[in-house]
């Protein structure tokens, strides 16, 4: 009897995995992501709704870790507004893009995409590969297609090799689309205009974006070192489509620093 009641007493979550589930959350991960990725990395079994109730409990005790939960705030769909129909030459249209890119049974096929900063001032590239979600960020000073160009031949110059097709929307900001094509031997596409959906990876990795640098952020202000630490945060986040791998373990075979954390 007394055993019994030993084993009752002890918690079936240790204190050293809630510590765990605590530096996770203040990594930006969210309950279902830091359930699925202890289940699949340390066969720790903690459901989403434990940490829930963790956080409310931490929150009603004065902690603070209810305030790293990502808000999940309604986007506006941005109809026409990269809508340059007749300013880009020699266009090849999405309907003419292999149908592996549409499998995401390979690496190399990326989605392309700008944020503005506000009063348009300034403007972030966004990257976001199909395969592995890895997203890759570059701050122009001007959203012109010589900047932004120069930009993605940057960003993907280093893995060249992994890089087969780019696809836009029709923002006169890719009109250097042949000499990317060219630098990246890649080939580039673009989406139908006012079809956000055919781009939905990247769509919604700009939405992850603007958390940390929302519309009212003036991007002149926005540093390197900023743009690395988002870069990182979104790349060493699991994701449930991934298995709750990170795109940084899918993508470069790289585990999330923060599971190093004793």
């Amino acid at each position: 009897m007394l055993s019994r009641q030993a084993n009752k007493s002890t918690p079936r979550i240790s204190v050293s995995v809630w510590r765990r589930v605590a530096r996770l959350l203040r990594e930006e991960w969210s309950p279902e992501q830091i359930s699925g990725w202890l289940l699949e990395e340390t066969r720790e079994t903690i459901s989403h709704e434990w940490i829930y109730q963790y956080v409310l409990e931490n929150k009603a005790q004065g902690g603070d870790l209810y305030r790293y939960l990502r808000c999940q705030r309604q986007r506006k769909k941005r109809y026409g507004a990269n809508s340059t129909c007749g300013q880009l030459t020699n266009r090849t249209s999405i309907d003419e893009r292999p149908c592996v890119v549409d499998s995401r049974s390979r690496y190399g096929d990326w989605e392309l995409d700008t944020i503005i900063g506000k009063g348009h001032k300034q403007a972030i590239v966004s990257l976001t590969e199909r395969k592995s979600k890895l997203s890759l960020m570059a701050k122009v000073p001007r959203k012109t297609a010589d900047l932004v160009s120069k930009a993605i031949i940057g960003l993907l110059s280093p893995i060249a090799d992994r890089v087969h097709t780019m696809t836009s929307d029709n923002g006169k900001e890719f009109a250097h689309h042949e000499t990317m094509a060219k630098a990246l031997d890649a080939d580039f596409y673009f989406a139908h205009p006012y079809s956000s959906w055919e781009r939905g990876l990247n769509e919604n990795t700009n939405g992850l974006i603007r958390q940390y640098f929302p519309k009212e952020r003036d991007f002149t202000t926005i540093t390197a070192k900023e743009i690395k630490r988002v870069m990182n945060k979104l790349n060493n986040r699991p994701r449930k489509l991934l298995g709750f791998k990170t795109p940084n373990q899918v993508f470069f075979g790289i585990n999330p620093p923060v599971a190093l954390v004793s």
